[in-house]
């Protein structure tokens, strides 16, 4: 009787010890790492994401680590202990064109990465000062080809669509510009603010309020359709150039990441981004909310790389990203 009291009170504790082990992992908070400096327009979402997320039952909170183009960002959840508390906010930059523009990178994406969700997509624009002599893509064409050299034009960073893909229009225009990359969207609005540079190759987000302060404006949008926030901006179609770029980001995680995780994840952030109260707020900071599944997201990223490497490999960009 004795022996068995003891063997009771002991798989008592064991069991308590267990079940207090699980809730204090559960009360841990998933950490969405950032590849860019605070206050960036990715940045502006992903903390909107994480906010509401926490106010549904799942602690979420934002690290930013930004440099060298998503690398140090991408290696670190890469090593990072795969239990579905490190989370990658992924990009094109991190996961193909870092494959093209560094000879050697410190992960795989190919192998390193689980593939959670798309959390969002919006297409890249060119913003500028209010004080260029050209107040769109097209004037802005002409006055480079008249001025060669003239024009600074500043990104978030060199495998950042929004520098690879106004770089494409570059060479598709017969212009060229003085390259300048920011570690984040919000150093190179501030740049332009403050006429370090000309324009800036960015989505809305960020430079929205200074838009809607009279600071800068949208020379032009790389999509078929304006955009809601800034109706008076013309697409770079409409102005004669066939060319669309739509930025897209998505949740990753260390490779060996259980499978339950990866879904509970997912199944958090599906729910929230079809919530019309959350698209309306992301809406009003220029996001477009798109869920899926894990073979989804991970299908369109395949076919993202087929899509970009190859233009990427030609525009020769090596030198530049190292």
């Amino acid at each position: 009787m004795i022996r068995r009291t003891i063997l009771s009170a002991f798989t008592g504790l064991l069991l308590a010890g267990t079940a207090a082990f699980g809730s204090a992992h559960a009360q841990q908070p998933i950490r969405i790492v950032v590849p860019f400096s605070p206050g960036g327009g990715t940045d502006q979402y992903v903390r909107l994401l994480a906010s509401e997320l926490t106010k549904r039952g799942s602690l979420v909170i934002v690290e930013n680590k930004p440099g060298a183009s998503g690398i140090v960002a991408a290696d670190y959840v890469a090593r990072s202990r795969p239990d579905g508390l490190t989370v990658l906010m992924s990009s094109l930059s991190t996961l193909t064109s870092n494959t093209v523009l560094y000879d050697k990178l410190p992960y795989d994406p190919a192998k390193d990465f689980a593939h959670v969700t798309q959390i969002a997509y919006q297409p890249a624009i060119i913003v500028g000062r209010m004080d260029l002599p050209y107040t769109n893509i097209k004037e802005m064409v002409a006055y480079a080809k008249a001025n060669p050299g003239k024009i600074n034009r500043g990104s978030p960073g060199a495998a950042i669509l929004t520098n690879l893909a106004p770089m494409s229009f570059e060479k598709m225009a017969g212009i060229g510009t003085t390259h300048i990359p920011f570690p984040g969207d919000s150093p190179g609005i501030q740049a332009l603010l403050g006429k370090q540079i000309d324009v800036h190759g960015t989505s809305i987000t960020g430079p929205l309020p200074h838009i809607r302060a009279g600071k800068l404006r949208v020379l032009g949008v790389m999509d078929n359709r304006r955009l809601p926030q800034v109706p008076e901006a013309p697409t770079f179609k409409e102005q004669g150039f066939d060319i669309e770029a739509p930025l897209w980001y998505a949740l990753s995680v260390p490779a060996a990441t259980p499978k339950d995780a990866i879904t509970r994840l997912n199944a958090s952030v599906n729910k929230l981004v079809t919530d019309p109260e959350f698209i309306a707020r992301a809406r009003a900071i220029g996001m477009e909310p798109r869920g899926g599944s894990p073979k989804e997201i991970t299908r369109f990223i395949r076919t993202e790389h087929e899509r970009w490497a190859p233009l990427l490999q030609s525009l020769n960009l090596v030198k530049e990203a190292q």
